[in-house]
């Protein structure tokens, strides 16, 4: 696709599957079945469904790259533009995605181990991306927070009110995302760490508990269980 096309693009997508599945027990997280297809290709499929969403960049692990893109083309998924190899971190996995998108004006990153992502998550995600620039899914904590010291006692017990758990999607203006990747200079657990970084402004949207993320074999099992419970 050339430059021109590119700078079209409204919404762009970037999903990242390019771990090692280490806590996974052997089981391979990424091709492993779910609900009758791969996790993988869940997150993309609701992408794919997304009228909203333009082109789809899958960044995988060396070893994934052929099974993702016979899997592209068995499933017939029209938005997925390209399939490419991530870095070490997930943050080398998501430079090399916006670098293989290019530019657009909304960005989504979404993490390809949460399979059960929701059309209404990704399109609250892409209304209130508008306020600041920046919007990331989360839910608010359920269980009561404690802080302590490294000898496990409790510092104190902040109030539950201020505590959300971040998923993805995550969703930017282009240029706040790549001027937040420009900038990075150390490690981040997620994309909207490295924009508080340079200074923007993270608006926190509704996600849903259901959109958990496969770690373990029990979050499989658990994932499993939510699909025959919303298909119910």
């Amino acid at each position: 696709m050339r430059t021109s096309e590119l700078s079209k693009i409204k919404v762009g997508v970037i999903i990242v599957a390019a771990g090692e599945s280490q806590r996974m027990k052997g089981v391979d997280k990424i091709m492993a079945p779910l609900g009758g297809k791969p996790v993988l290709a869940w997150s993309i499929e609701a992408f794919e469904e997304c009228p909203e969403v333009e082109r789809i960049i899958l960044v995988n692990s060396e070893k994934h790259l052929g099974p993702v893109k016979c899997l592209k083309i068995d499933r017939k998924w029209t938005k997925v533009a390209d399939v490419c190899t991530g870095g070490q971190r997930r943050q080398d996995s998501v430079a090399a995605g916006l670098k293989m998108l290019g530019r657009c004006e909304w960005v989504i990153i979404h993490d390809g181990a949460r399979p059960l992502v929701s059309r209404d998550v990704i399109e609250r995600g892409l209304q209130a991306v508008k306020e600041t620039g920046a919007a990331v899914a989360a839910v608010p904590v359920t269980d009561t927070i404690k802080a302590a010291g490294k000898d496990l006692t409790v510092i104190e017990t902040p109030p539950r009110s201020h505590f959300w758990a971040v998923q993805t999607p995550q969703i930017f203006r282009y240029a706040i995302i790549e001027e937040a990747y420009r900038q990075a200079k150390s490690d981040a657990t997620d994309d909207a760490m490295l924009v508080e970084r340079i200074g923007g402004k993270v608006k926190l949207y509704m996600g849903s508990y259901d959109n958990i993320k496969i770690t373990t074999p029990h979050d499989l099992a658990v994932a499993e269980y939510l699909i025959k419970a919303i298909e119910q």
